[in-house]
């Protein structure tokens, strides 16, 4: 049975009083849930620690150096997300890739040396509209999986979590049907399978791109849809404890 998890990517929101007052009302929400996961700015992993540390919900980083150490001005390594008791860690989002041009080399590097530190990264994989359109999809997510596998090592995913977002449905409103997303990540496991098929049945594979309490049951009840990986309403507690008990 693969684990179900429900990641909050709250992007660059947030201010210690707004902070205080969601993670209070996530903890309490989601009683007795397991798989809830916070990931705030850098600046806010301290709240983090401080206050989800003893409770169900684990918190992490939405990005991290590739390197360990040195003269990287602005970076933020994997040993330091340890020290702020983090336990995941976003990788490779769509934002990260479109806007700050990491390549899937960089994401690779990123997923390893966060492994490399004891931290579980949620992989982010996706293609854009146009890219639909033109019927690559699988082509795209295919190869930013192969970049990270070739470094990695297939087996390395039995500690990680891929979340599929495909980018014209990331904070658009737009949402993949559920059997347009179960269609993708059913190719992932099969594409997993092909290199490892106790892997493919255990990686847990979350969807994202405008998942909200009104359509997450529908879509976490398809085979391969393991849970979400969500941004806007993970800004809501109530809306992000809502979609959290629909993935339990």
């Amino acid at each position: 049975m693969r684990r179900k998890i429900v990641a909050g990517n709250w992007k660059m929101n947030g201010s210690l009083a707004e902070n205080g007052a969601l993670l209070k009302e996530v903890v309490a929400g989601s009683s007795g849930l397991s798989g809830v996961v916070c990931c705030s700015p850098y600046p806010y992993l301290f709240q983090l620690q401080r206050e989800l540390q003893g409770t169900h919900v684990a918190w992490g980083a939405q990005n991290l150096s590739q390197f360990e150490r040195g003269a990287y001005t602005g970076e933020v390594s994997a040993a330091m997300l340890v020290d702020f008791g983090c336990s995941y860690v976003i990788i490779g989002h769509s934002e990260r890739r479109a806007i700050f041009g990491e390549t899937s080399m960089t994401v690779a590097e990123k997923f390893k040396a966060a492994q490399d530190s004891g931290l579980i990264p949620i992989l982010c994989l996706g293609e854009t509209l146009a890219e639909r359109e033109a019927g690559i999809t699988e082509a795209v997510v295919g190869e930013q999986f192969d970049a990270v596998a070739g470094l990695a090592g297939i087996d390395a995913f039995e500690q990680a979590v891929i979340a599929y977002e495909p980018v014209w449905a990331i904070g658009t409103g737009r949402t993949a049907t559920p059997q347009q997303a179960q269609d993708v990540h059913r190719h992932l496991r099969d594409r997993i399978a092909l290199m490892s098929p106790d892997v493919a049945g255990k990686v847990p594979i979350l969807y994202g791109g405008s998942v909200k309490p009104a359509n997450a049951a529908e879509l976490f009840a398809m085979p391969d849809i393991d849970g979400g990986l969500i941004g806007g309403a993970s800004l809501v507690a109530r809306d992000f404890c809502e979609i959290c008990r629909a993935a339990a």
